[in-house]
This record gives structure tokens, sequence and C-alpha cells, in this order.
């Protein structure tokens, strides 16, 4: 059985023009903090060179988390799995009506 590796570990991501600190509880998924760590600097990036002194740092923000929100959402859809459940359970009952 694969045992989860759960040692806390203390990390510094740095996130666009700031260094957070954060505390993992699983040490496995300390790439993939450091990829999304990455993907917000990249996406807060794109969106202040167009609206920086136009829009707030906190709209900014705001833009930054609807975008990867959305990208989210899509690939959570993508991966329902829901509608193979349903014709699962309806074939598993037709084949032990069958089987009676």
């Amino acid at each position: 059985m694969t045992e989860l590796n759960t040692e806390k570990l203390n990390i510094r991501l740095h996130v666009y023009d700031e260094d957070i600190m954060v505390v993992l509880h699983n040490r496995d998924d300390e790439a993939y903090f450091r990829s999304a760590a990455k993907l917000i600097s990249e996406r807060y990036g794109a969106y202040a060179q167009v609206y920086k002194g136009r829009k707030s740092d906190h709209s900014i923000a705001l833009m930054t988390l609807i975008e990867i929100a959305t990208r989210y959402e899509r690939e959570k859809a993508k991966n329902d799995i829901a509608p193979y459940d349903n014709i699962l359970s309806q074939l598993t009952s037709e084949i032990e009506d069958a089987l009676k």
C-alpha cells in the first residue's frame, strides 16, 4: 500500500512581485504549488501589462483568478464521470436482472 508523504514542508513561493510562505501538509504537492505560483505570476503579469494604472491591483488579481478558475472548470467538466457511472449502473442492473 502506498503511503502519502505527510511530513510538513515549509516553502517560499514567488508570486508575481511577492514572496509567500506556504506550509504543505503533503510534500508530494510541492511541484503543484510551484507550478501554480508560476501560472499565477504569468497570468497576473499579462493582465498587469495591459491594465496597470487603469485598474486597481485588486481588479487585476480578480481577473487573474477568474481566468484560472475558468480553466479549472473546463477541465473539471471534461473529467465528469457521472454520465459513465449512470450508464454502468443501468447496465449492471440489467445484467443482474437477466441473471436472475
